[in-house]
C-alpha cells in the first residue's frame, strides 16, 4: 500500500491503490489515471489547463523493434476528463530529432505542424504546443500544471529568489517565454544545469514535476504544491492586510443573490452587443475579499500571468462603478450608466488591439468584458455558453488567489501587455478556435418551459438541450423534478440544466424560479407556458371550483410566468420568444369539455393580444395546439381518461387509436412531435413569425384555423 510521504492539506490525495493495481502493466492507463485526479482539484490545475505525458516502449508497426513512444494530453484536451481518445503518441526520437531543423524563435510557429510527423498512434488527438516541454525530458512521468500557489510565487517580483530559498535548488526557474518549441530546450538545458533536481517553475506561468512512475510523479507533484500553499499561508497578513484589507462591506447573502439577479439580464444584454452571451454569478469568499478590497483598483487593471488565465477571461475585466445596495428600479438609467462603462471597456480593448496587433494578427475578437467584478456583490462573466462562463469565472477565482499570494510574500507581476496579446492572438490559437464544432442553433438561448419534470415539457426541454439550449425544468412536484433533474444532469451535465420547484399560481415560486435562472444563467429567452391540468365535466356538473382552477393554472398560469420573464427580455434587449402550448380545443367545440375548452380559447387569444403588444421589443409569441398526446402525460389522471372515453362512448384502453383513427393522417400524436414544433419556432427558421399557431394532431378538420 502505497502511503505519501507527507500530510496534505492544501491539496486532495485522491490515490487509491487498488484502483491503481489493477492498472500496472499499462503506463499509458495509469498516466490517464494520474491525470484524471490531478484535474479533479481546482488547487492544482483548471478546467482544459495543465498537461500530463508518460513514455513507453513500443513496437513500431513497421520495423517491429522496440522503440520509446511519449504519450501526452492532445491540443484541447482537460486532464480532469481525460481519456484514451484525448491523447497523442508520438515517437520520442523523432521528436527530438527536430533540434535539427528548428530555425529558431521566429519560426516556432511551423514546428507545430511537424509534430504530425512523429506521431505513433495513428488516432492520436492533435498534438499540442506543450509536447516539446516534455518531449524533451528524459523523465518516463511529467506533470505541467498550473497550481494557484505556485503561480503566485512564479508571478511575483521575487519569484526566482523565493524560489531557490524555499526548495532549496530542487526547483529550477525558467524565466517567462512563451510555450513552444524554443522553451522545451530551455526546460533542457536548466535540467542539465540543475542535476538531481525535481521540478521547474515556469515565470508567469506554472509547474514541471516528474518521476519514472506514475505514484511518484503524483506524490512529487502534490509535494511541491503543498509546500507553496503552505508557504503562502504562513505570509498572508504578514506585512499587510490581505489586498490591503477591506473597502466596501458585502452585503448579506441573501441581498447579494437579489442584487445579481436583477443586474445580471441588464449586464447579460450590454455583454451580447456582438454575440449573444450566457452569464456565471460568484459571490465565493476569494471573490469578495478580492472585490472589496483597497487593492481592487491597483491589481484589477493589471490583468492575469499564466496564458491559461488570460485566454479565457481577456486581460482584465471590468470593475462596477456601482453600489452595491444600489436602488435598481430604473432600469433605463442603468442601463445607461453601465452601458458607458462597457463603451470605455469596448475602446480600451480595440486600443489595446491596434497598438500590439501585427501585419497577420486575426481580427479583432468580441470587445466586450467577459468578466465583470461588483464590489460587495461579486462576480459576472459572460461567454458564448454555460460552461466557457463557468471555467472563466474559475479562472478569474484562479488569478485572484495567484494576486493574492504575490502580494503576501512580494509583489504581483503580470505578463506584459504585448507579451499576452501576442497569446491571445496567436496564430496557432486562432487555428484552434477555427477548429471549434459548428454552433447549435439553441447555443447561447436560455429556456424555462413550466410542468417540464414530465411529458410535453419533459420533451420539449429534452429536445431544447439537445440543440443547444440552457434549460430551467420547473414543476409543482418536487420529487417528479427531482427525479428528471437527475436524469438531465446525468445526461447532458449540470451546466446544461437547472431545476426550480414552481407553481404557476404562486407568485413566489415564479419569482425564485426567475431568480434562479439569472443567477445561474444571467438572464431568459424562451418561456415555454406548458403547465396545464385538464377537467373534464359536463357543462351542469361543472363547479365553480373547476372553473376557478383551470383559468388559475392555465390561463393565469401562463400570464403570471410570461410577466414574470419579459422584463428580463426586455432589460436584455435581444428580443425573445414565448411558446404557449394550448391545445386543439382552444378552436374545437368538443363534448363535456366547456371549462377547458374555455380556458385553452382565453390562453391563445392572450397569445394574440402579447404578440401584438411585445412584438415593439422582438419579444415573439407564438402557440402549438397538440391533440390527444397521451404518453408519459398527467392530463389522463383524475378521471380525465375516463371521462373522455365515457364521452366517446368507448373503453379507456381504446383512446388512443380511437384519437388516431379521427385525424386526416390517422396518426398518434407523440410528445417529440410537440417538441418539434415548439423547437421549429425558435430554431432559426421561422424567426419572423409571431402571432402565429401550430396544430400538431394528426389533422382535424374541425381545427383547422381557416
Amino acid at each position: 500500500m502505497n502511503t505519501p510521504i507527507m500530510n496534505f492539506k492544501h491539496v486532495s490525495y485522491l490515490w487509491d491503490e487498488t484502483k491503481a493495481t489493477a492498472l500496472k502493466g499499462n503506463e499509458v492507463d495509469l498516466l490517464i489515471y494520474r491525470s484524471n485526479i490531478l484535474g479533479a482539484d481546482l488547487r492544482i490545475t483548471n478546467y482544459g489547463g495543465g498537461n500530463t505525458s508518460c513514455k513507453t516502449m513500443e513496437l513500431d508497426p513497421l520495423t517491429k523493434e522496440s522503440v520509446e513512444v511519449m504519450w501526452i494530453k492532445g491540443s484541447g484536451g482537460d486532464i480532469g476528463t481525460m481519456t484514451r481518445s484525448g491523447l497523442a503518441g508520438l515517437y520520442v526520437e523523432k521528436l527530438r530529432s527536430l533540434k535539427g531543423i528548428y530555425r529558431g524563435l521566429k519560426f516556432e510557429d511551423e514546428m507545430v505542424g511537424l509534430f504530425n510527423h512523429c506521431i505513433y498512434d495513428l488516432d492520436s488527438k492533435a498534438p499540442s504546443i506543450d509536447t516539446p516541454l516534455h518531449g524533451f525530458l528524459p523523465f518516463k512521468h511529467i506533470d505541467h500544471l498550473h497550481p494557484d500557489a505556485a503561480i503566485a510565487i512564479a508571478a511575483s517580483k521575487d519569484g526566482e529568489k523565493i524560489t531557490q530559498e524555499l526548495w532549496k535548488g530542487t526547483i529550477a526557474w525558467v524565466p517567462w517565454q512563451r510555450p513552444g518549441f524554443d522553451l522545451g530546450l530551455k526546460l533542457k538545458e536548466a535540467l542539465d544545469n540543475n542535476p538531481g533536481i525535481r521540478g521547474i517553475m515556469l515565470g508567469g506561468h506554472g509547474l514541471f514535476t516528474w518521476a519514472d512512475t506514475a505514484y511518484e510523479c503524483y506524490i512529487n507533484s502534490l509535494e511541491v504544491i503543498e509546500m507553496a500553499s503552505a508557504y503562502l499561508e504562513a505570509n498572508y497578513g504578514k506585512k499587510r492586510p490581505v489586498f490591503g484589507g477591506e473597502k466596501v462591506k458585502s452585503l448579506s447573502p441573501d441581498q447579494r443573490k437579489s442584487q445579481a439577479a436583477k443586474l445580471a439580464p441588464i449586464l447579460r444584454g450590454l455583454a451580447s452587443s456582438e454575440k449573444r452571451m450566457v452569464g456565471t454569478f460568484s459571490d465565493s469568499d476569494v471573490v469578495l475579499q478580492f472585490v472589496n478590497s483597497h487593492d481592487l483598483t491597483k491589481l484589477a487593471p493589471m490583468g492575469t500571468s499564466c496564458p491559461d488565465h488570460f485566454l479565457r477571461t481577456k486581460i482584465s475585466p471590468l470593475v462596477l462603478e456601482l453600489a452595491a445596495d444600489a436602488d435598481l428600479s430604473d432600469t433605463d438609467g442603468l442601463k445607461e450608466k453601465i452601458g458607458a462603462s462597457f463603451q470605455a471597456y469596448r475602446e480600451m480593448y480595440a486600443n489595446y488591439y491596434q497598438k500590439h496587433k501585427h501585419p497577420n494578427s486575426p481580427a479583432m475578437r468580441d470587445p466586450n468584458p467577459v468578466v465583470i467584478l461588483w464590489p460587495g456583490v461579486g462576480l459576472f462573466s459572460f461567454a458564448k455558453d454555460k460552461q466557457t462562463s463557468r471555467v472563466a469565472s474559475e479562472f478569474y477565482i484562479n488569478a485572484i488567489n495567484v494576486m493574492r499570494g504575490a502580494e503576501a510574500v512580494s509583489e504581483y507581476v503580470s505578463l506584459p501587455l504585448q507579451e499576452a496579446f501576442d497569446i491571445e492572438y496567436w496564430l496557432l490559437e486562432e487555428a484552434k478556435l477555427s477548429r471549434m464544432p459548428k454552433e447549435k442553433p439553441l447555443s447561447r438561448k436560455i429556456a424555462l418551459i413550466t410542468g417540464s419534470a414530465g411529458g410535453i415539457g419533459k420533451g420539449i426541454a429534452e429536445k431544447f438541450v439537445q440543440e443547444g439550449a440552457c434549460v430551467i425544468l420547473t414543476d409543482i412536484d418536487q420529487g417528479r423534478l427531482d427525479g428528471t433533474l437527475a436524469e438531465f444532469e446525468k445526461k447532458y451535465g449540470k451546466d446544461a440544466v437547472l431545476g426550480s420547484k414552481l407553481d404557476v399560481t404562486d407568485k413566489e415560486t415564479i419569482a425564485e424560479a426567475i431568480q434562479a435562472t439569472c443567477l445561474k444563467f444571467g438572464g431568459i429567452d424562451i418561456i415555454v407556458n406548458n403547465a396545464g391540468i385538464s377537467i373534464s365535466k359536463a357543462f351542469e356538473d361543472h363547479t365553480d371550483q373547476d372553473w376557478a382552477r383551470l383559468n388559475d393554472i392555465l390561463v393565469m398560469g401562463q400570464y403570471q410566468v410570461s410577466k414574470a420573464g419579459v422584463p428580463l427580455m426586455k432589460q436584455q434587449g435581444l428580443g425573445g420568444d414565448i411558446i404557449n402550448i394550448v391545445s386543439k380545443n382552444a378552436l374545437v367545440a368538443g363534448p363535456k369539455n366547456v371549462a377547458y375548452g374555455t380556458s385553452k380559447a382565453a390562453q391563445l387569444h392572450m397569445s394574440r393580444l402579447m404578440a401584438a403588444e411585445l412584438a415593439e421589443d422582438k419579444i415573439r409569441v407564438n402557440v402549438v395546439n397538440p391533440d390527444a398526446v397521451i404518453e408519459n402525460s398527467n392530463i389522463w389522471e383524475g378521471g380525465w381518461a375516463e371521462n373522455r372515453a365515457k364521452a366517446y362512448g368507448i373503453e379507456v384502453k381504446d383512446l388512443p387509436q380511437y384519437y388516431a383513427n379521427r385525424t386526416l393522417l390517422k396518426e398518434s400524436v407523440k410528445v417529440n412531435d410537440i417538441a418539434d414544433a415548439a423547437f421549429a419556432f425558435v430554431g432559426g427558421l421561422l424567426s419572423k413569425t409571431t402571432g402565429n399557431m401550430l396544430n400538431v394532431d394528426g389533422g382535424l378538420a374541425a381545427a383547422f384555423p381557416r
